[in-house]
C-alpha cells in the first residue's frame, strides 16, 4: 500500500530520508575502499590494465551513488522533495547517524551533493547542507595512528630493510640490501648537510599507489624539525627496487601535485592522514591534499570553504586573468590568490570548431586522464554567487558580453552557473619575458619536456602555443588549454612531400592534399611562439619533436599496449642513474 506523505510526521520523513542517504553513502565508503585495496596486488603483479580498470571505476564511482541516491530520494520524498523543513530535518538526522564514523567529513560533503542536485542551488544553503562542518573538532579521537614510529639516533639500513619489508615481501625486490644502504647514506648526508641529528622516523602504515609506482611516505623528527622522508618504489627486470628517496617539501609537493592522478592508499580515518602530509608540506592547502588522495569531491567542498575565508579576509575585486586573452574560456583571478575562474564563452572566433559540450567533454577526459604531471587538475562549480562589488566592473562587463550564458547578475549578486576552478600558473610566454636568461631557457627545455610527458600517455595538446602552457611555483611547465587535447594515437603525423616545382614551393596554399587529422611536425617551431633567442635551447634539447619519426614511435609503444611511466621526480634524484 503506497505511503500518504502528507500524513507522515516530519520527523518520520526525515528519518527516511536521511537513513538512505546514509547507507548509500556506506554504500560508496565500502566500494571505494574495496577498489583501492586491489592496489598493492596490482603493484605487484605488474597488472597495468587491471590498475587502469581501478582507476575508472573508482572515478566514476561517487557519480554513480550519487545518481542512483538521487533517483530513490526523489521516490522517497515524492512531493515533499522540496520541502525545506523537511531537508533541515533529514540534515540533522544525518549528523547524528555520521557523528560516529571516522569520515565525518566525507559524509557531509556526500550530502550536500544530493541536496545541490535536487535544489540546484545558489550560492550555499546553511539549512540545508553543511557550509562549514558541523564539528570544529573531530567528532570522534583517534583509535590508531596512521603511522609506525621507529626511534633511532640516526638512519640505518636495516631499520628500512625492516620498514620496506613491512609493505611488500623482501623476496619481490631485486637487491634490497644494497637500496637500503644507499637510503641510509643518502639520508645521512642530507642530515649532516643541515647539522641536523635524527631523533625518530614515522612512516604512514599504507603504500601509496599511482600509475606504475609505489610511495612510502614518512617523515623525519630531527633536531626539532620535520624532514619529509618518501621511498619510490619501481619494477626493474629483476624484482622491485627502491628508485629515489625524497627529502625536502618541494620535492613532496610536486609529488602530491595539482597535475598529477589520484593515489590508491588505503585509509581508515582521511582526517588524521591528510593531517601527517600537511606536516610534510604545509604550504599545501587541505582541499589539495584531499584531492590527491581520491577524495576530489571533498577536496571541491574544502576549495570552495577556502574561497569563501579569502573573500572574507580580502577586499581585492575579481580582475581578468594575466596573459592572453583565450578564444574558448574567459579567465579571471583574484590578485592575491591562486586559483584562477574560467568560464566557457558563448561563441568560439574562428578559426576554433569546437562546441560547449566538446569543452565540457575535453575536461572530463583530463579528470578521467593520468595527467602525467603535466596537465592542471579542474574542480567543476556550479551556481557560485559572490557580491558585484567584488568584481571590476570592466571585467562583469566582458563576462556578461562573452559568456552571458555562465554569468547572471541578480540584484547586488554575480552568479557564476558554471566554473573550471584551478591553481593559478603564471602563463609560460609572460613567464619568460620576466624571469633572467638561464631561467628562461631552464622553462624551454621543460616545455619540451612536458609535450613529451603527454605524448607518453597517449595526449596531444594540438595547440602548442607558449600562451597554452603554464609555469608552477616550483619551476614546472604545465598545459591548461584542453579543447584541442586529442589522443596521440589518433592522430596523422606526415612530412611534407617534396614540391612537384618551384611554383609549388612558393604558393600560398598547399600543393598537396591535407586531410582531417593529419598533422606536420615541421611546422611545430613556427606554431609555438618560441622568441629566436630561445628557439636554439629548443632545438638543442627537442629537435626530435619537430619530426616524425618521434611521434610514430610514440604511437606505436601505446599501440602495442606499453604503459610508458613519467617519474615524478628528476632523474638526479634517483638512487640509481641507469636501473
Amino acid at each position: 500500500m503506497q505511503l500518504d506523505l502528507y500524513r507522515l510526521s516530519d520527523s518520520r520523513l526525515a528519518n527516511m530520508g536521511a537513513t538512505a542517504i546514509y547507507q548509500a553513502f556506506q554504500t560508496y565508503c565500502a566500494t571505494f575502499q574495496a577498489i583501492t585495496e586491489r592496489a598493492p596486488h596490482r603493484f605487484e603483479q605488474q597488472d597495468w590494465h587491471g590498475r587502469r580498470a581501478d582507476v575508472e571505476e573508482r572515478l566514476e564511482l561517487y557519480k554513480t551513488i550519487i545518481d542512483q541516491t538521487v533517483t530513490h530520494i526523489h521516490q522517497l520524498l515524492a512531493e515533499r522533495l522540496c520541502d525545506k523543513l523537511v531537508w533541515a530535518s533529514m540534515k540533522a538526522v544525518y549528523s547524528g547517524h555520521i557523528f560516529p564514523r571516522d569520515d565525518w567529513e566525507l559524509a557531509e560533503t556526500f550530502f550536500n551533493s544530493v541536496t545541490r542536485r535536487i535544489f540546484t542551488t545558489v550560492g550555499v544553503d546553511p539549512q540545508i547542507e553543511f557550509v562549514t562542518t558541523d564539528y570544529q573538532s573531530p567528532p570522534t579521537p583517534s583509535r590508531h595512528k596512521v603511522y609506525r614510529s621507529y626511534k633511532t639516533p640516526q638512519p640505518k639500513a636495516d631499520l628500512f630493510y625492516e620498514i620496506i619489508s613491512s609493505y611488500h615481501p623482501a623476496s619481490h625486490f631485486a637487491h634490497l640490501e644494497q637500496d637500503c644502504r644507499q637510503i641510509a647514506a643518502r639520508i645521512q648526508a642530507h642530515l649532516a648537510a643541515q647539522g641536523l641529528t635524527m631523533q625518530r622516523l614515522d612512516m604512514v602504515k599504507s603504500g601509496f599507489y599511482r600509475s606504475q609506482g609505489a610511495y612510502l611516505v614518512g617523515r623525519i623528527q630531527a633536531s626539532s624539525q620535520i624532514i619529509p622522508c618518501v621511498l619510490c618504489l619501481l619494477h626493474g627486470r629483476d624484482g622491485l627496487y627502491v628508485d629515489s628517496v625524497l627529502l625536502d617539501a618541494t620535492s613532496v609537493s610536486i609529488l602530491f601535485g595539482f597535475t598529477r592522478s589520484y593515489f590508491h592508499v588505503k585509509i581508515d580515518r582521511p582526517y588524521d592522514l591528510v593531517a601527517f602530509i600537511q606536516t610534510l608540506i604545509p604550504q599545501k592547502r587541505i582541499a589539495e591534499i584531499y584531492i590527491s588522495l581520491g577524495y576530489n569531491k571533498h577536496g571541491k567542498t574544502e576549495l570552495y570553504r577556502d574561497i569563501l575565508r579569502h573573500l572574507a579576509q580580502s577586499d581585492a575585486q575579481f580582475q581578468t586573468a594575466p596573459g592572453q586573452r583565450g578564444m574558448v574560456m574567459a579567465v579571471f583571478s583574484l590578485p592575491d590568490y591562486d586559483l584562477v575562474f574560467k568560464l566557457i564563452k558563448d561563441h568560439f572566433a574562428d578559426p576554433k570548431k569546437v562546441t560547449r559540450q566538446n569543452v565540457i567533454a575535453q575536461y572530463d577526459m583530463v579528470f578521467r586522464h593520468d595527467r602525467a604531471g603535466r596537465l592542471v587538475d579542474a574542480q567543476s562549480f556550479e551556481f557560485l554567487e559572490f557580491d558585484q562589488a567584488r568584481f571590476d566592473p570592466a571585467l562583469l562587463a566582458e563576462l556578461l558580453a562573452v559568456a552571458g550564458r555562465a554569468v547572471q547578475v541578480k540584484g547586488d549578486a554575480v552568479v557564476i552557473t558554471h566554473a573550471y576552478v584551478q591553481r593559478r600558473v603564471t602563463p609560460l610566454d609572460v613567464y619568460i619575458r620576466q624571469v633572467d636568461e638561464a631561467s628562461a631557457r631552464a622553462a624551454i627545455r621543460d616545455y619540451g619536456r612536458a609535450i613529451k610527458d603527454m605524448a607518453a600517455t597517449n595526449i596531444f595538446p594540438g595547440d602548442m602555443l607558449l600562451k597554452n602552457f603554464g609555469v608552477t611555483r616550483h619551476g614546472r611547465v604545465v598545459f591548461y588549454d584542453y579543447d584541442e587535447l586529442r589522443p596521440l594515437t589518433d592522430c596523422h603525423f606526415r612530412r611534407f612531400p617534396a614540391a612537384a616545382t618551384y611554383e609549388d614551393e612558393l604558393a600560398d596554399e598547399p600543393w598537396f592534399h591535407i586531410a582531417e587529422g593529419d598533422i606536420f611536425p615541421q611546422e611545430f617551431l613556427h606554431f609555438m611562439g618560441l622568441p629566436p633567442h630561445l628557439q636554439q635551447e629548443f632545438l638543442a634539447h627537442h629537435q626530435d619533436l619537430l619530426d616524425t619519426p618521434y611521434w610514430h614511435t610514440t604511437q606505436t609503444r601505446l599501440k602495442n599496449g606499453e604503459y610508458i611511466h613519467i617519474l615524478p621526480y628528476g632523474q638526479r634524484q634517483r638512487l640509481y642513474p641507469n636501473p
